[in-house]
């Protein structure tokens, strides 16, 4: 299903529009979270802080999204209030598992570096896939008049990109190769993840 028409059918009815807000919110909180355990407390950087407390806080404005529909909230992030819970939690886990060994047989990274390296290219990868769903969810929302809105995300996601972009030019001379396998590993997990969604709905 294109994913414009699948955020037809989600949109359309709120109860389904809370579960997917509350699914977008849960996969945003796991980013954040990715991103704070894998900090060196000693060398974190601004843009790592930045990048976690803005991932923290896109987690929280989505939940805050919810309030905005004529249903009961969705309390928690359990199965009940998701849609597609299995794929929706494990999407990033699953592309940062392969990105992890991608670098090891790739470039023989390890410990740190190869830690650094993934969350680059995941972020990457999560970014330009974001930079493709939030402005089409948004047209929808605006279609369907609806008191909802991912602008603020989009333009801070945007910013992330841009990010990501620099530190892979840092990173390395090659860092379009890698980027553009990084991004073909997530495109299969993506096209898993929204057939689950169309499943689901």
């Amino acid at each position: 299903m294109e994913l414009e028409t699948l955020l037809e059918h989600i949109v359309s009815d709120d109860h389904t529009h809370a579960r997917f807000l509350n699914t977008l919110s849960l996969q945003e909180n796991i980013g954040a979270r990715k991103i704070s355990a894998n900090e060196r407390p000693e060398t974190t950087s601004y843009m790592v802080l930045k990048h976690a407390a803005e991932e923290h806080r896109h987690a929280y404005y989505l939940k805050k999204q919810i309030d905005r529909l004529n249903i009961a909230t969705c309390p928690t992030y359990e199965p009940d209030y998701l849609l597609a819970p299995y794929s929706s939690k494990y999407y990033l886990n699953k592309l940062d598992l392969m990105t992890s060994r991608y670098l090891k047989d790739t470039l023989q990274l390890s410990g740190a570096e190869l830690k650094f390296a993934a969350y680059l290219l995941v972020t990457y990868a999560i970014e330009v896939r974001a930079d493709l769903i939030y402005p089409v969810y948004q047209k929808v929302l605006n279609q369907h008049k609806s008191k909802v809105s991912v602008r603020s995300i989009i333009i801070e996601e945007q910013g992330h990109l841009e990010e990501m972009t620099a530190q892979l030019k840092n990173f390395s001379t090659t860092w379009e190769t890698h980027a553009e396998n990084i991004t073909t590993i997530e495109a299969v997990l993506y096209s898993n993840w929204i057939n689950d969604l169309a499943q689901t709905i």
